[in-house]
């Protein structure tokens, strides 16, 4: 009687390894899903997650939390939110996710102006507007949660006045 036990083992920063273990030896198994090691694959395996989480079933809660593993151990090694100010960071993501403004709109409950203000710096992102981006796009409140510059609108008239005189004291002269 041949007996087969298959495990899986988590160690050194999660790298995951399944055995096929009978009574004649070991023996390696294909994985249906490994390490993440590009960009294609990283997507591809955030569809199938996607994909999965839309069914849910009991029955495949195992794979996705091998998937969110998978993903969460590549956002870690290649995404550094410390690289980029938050607005640019949303907007990396909404490219990614093929999201307009307009979405935008939708999923942070905030009307047109607010959104195209906060898209282009003259507007602070709130607390429920950072926890909502959390949510939406699976990210910690830390990368949304930085300081950045804002553009206030006053200084930049001032600027622009202050630019439009000094060419006409130049064009008088």
């Amino acid at each position: 009687m041949q007996s087969i036990l298959n495990f899986a083992m988590m160690e050194n920063n999660m790298r995951l390894i399944i055995i096929e273990c009978n009574l004649k030896g070991l023996k390696m198994k294909t994985l249906k899903y490994t390490v993440i090691k590009d960009m294609e694959q990283y997507k591809k395996y955030c569809d199938i997650l996607e994909e999965l989480i839309i069914l849910d079933k009991k029955e495949i809660q195992d794979e996705i939390d091998l998937l969110n593993l998978l993903i969460e151990k590549w956002d870690n090694e290649h995404n550094t939110f410390n690289d980029s100010d938050p607005i640019e960071l949303l907007k990396k993501l909404m490219e990614e996710h093929n999201l307009k403004a307009k979405d935008l709109v939708q999923i942070l409950d905030l009307s047109k102006g607010t959104v195209s203000k906060i898209l282009n710096y003259q507007k602070g992102l709130s607390k429920d507007t950072i926890r909502k981006l959390s949510v939406y796009f699976k990210l910690s409140q830390e990368a949304f949660n930085r300081p950045y510059k804002l553009i206030n609108q006053v200084n930049r008239h001032f600027r622009n006045a202050s630019l439009m005189n000094t060419r006409k004291n130049m064009i008088d002269a």
